[in-house]
């Protein structure tokens, strides 16, 4: 199944409308062969980080395997550094080379600024995006990122003018982000979503209660329709543990059906109750 694309921002880049979140995809037991389900379904944006356990190691287990076997790897990577520095942001991008066995990393992102400490240390002289930008000169990485989780903050880096991209998270649980993607769509910044079918917690319990019967709206299927019906939004990239859910997510986006704004309400105030 063909999967849409979109335009990451200014990056230019085009970009499956699904990607792969791949924070917890490590722990599973069939870690790899959701990760190899992602690729050979055609997903072309995975998403890790310095600091989730084993997913840098699982991606570059996969790029060596493929180049072992006169194979690209077709997707690009998005990875993260929680360092606040330039030369801690320098050597996080050093280490994910090393792991994920690239030559060049197409998305680095600075991880989680959310406080306006981090917003001045990260932004300020000597900080990380100081770094980061000293990455892309000797090109070592392509595009500069930032995620956060609070939407003032968020406000501050896509108006900066400094990043190609901002993850943010949105979804029918959360969707006080909308007006910040619209902006962001407006600047040209590339919009990543975390967490759009809730996290794994609020998926647990919506999958339990599926299980036990429940038949309404609210379904892993209309939380993905609800993010992908905002035309600002580049890239969703839910998480997966199994090659299952790849499955289903791709079913999902390949098919995908718009969603009207009274759909969107209504699934809203089905999220609420829920969670």
């Amino acid at each position: 199944m063909e999967l849409p694309r979109r335009r990451l921002g200014r990056t230019g880049l085009m970009v499956t409308a699904l990607g792969l979140g791949a924070m917890d995809t490590p722990q599973s037991p069939e870690g790899a062969a959701t990760l190899r389900a992602a690729v050979d379904a055609g997903i072309d944006f995975i998403d890790t980080a310095r600091e989730y356990a084993g997913s840098e190691f699982l991606i570059g287990q996969l790029v060596r395997a493929r180049a072992e076997a006169g194979l690209d790897f077709p997707a690009h990577v998005g990875s993260k550094t929680f360092t606040r520095t330039l030369d801690g942001s320098q050597r996080d991008v050093d280490r994910s080379l090393s792991m994920l066995g690239l030559e060049r990393i197409t998305l680095y992102q600075l991880h989680d600024v959310s406080t306006p400490a981090a917003y001045a240390e990260v932004m300020g002289e000597n900080g990380a995006l100081e770094g980061l930008q000293i990455a892309r000169y000797r090109e070592l990485i392509r595009h500069i990122g930032v995620s956060s989780h609070n939407l003032e903050v968020a406000e501050q880096l896509i108006r900066s003018g400094e990043f190609d991209t901002i993850m943010l998270e949105y979804s029918a649980f959360f969707p006080e982000s909308r007006p910040l993607i619209e902006l962001a769509h407006r600047l040209d910044v590339g919009v990543i979503v975390m967490r759009p079918v809730g996290g794994s917690g609020r998926t647990s319990v919506m999958r339990g209660h599926v299980a036990a019967g429940y038949r309404g709206i609210l379904t892993p299927a209309n939380l993905l329709r609800y993010v992908l019906a905002e035309p600002g939004v580049s890239v969703a990239i839910p998480g997966a543990s199994y090659p299952s859910r790849i499955a289903e997510n791709v079913a999902t986006v390949a098919q995908h059906e718009p969603m009207s704004e009274s759909e969107r309400r209504a699934l809203e105030e089905e999220a609420a109750r829920l969670y």
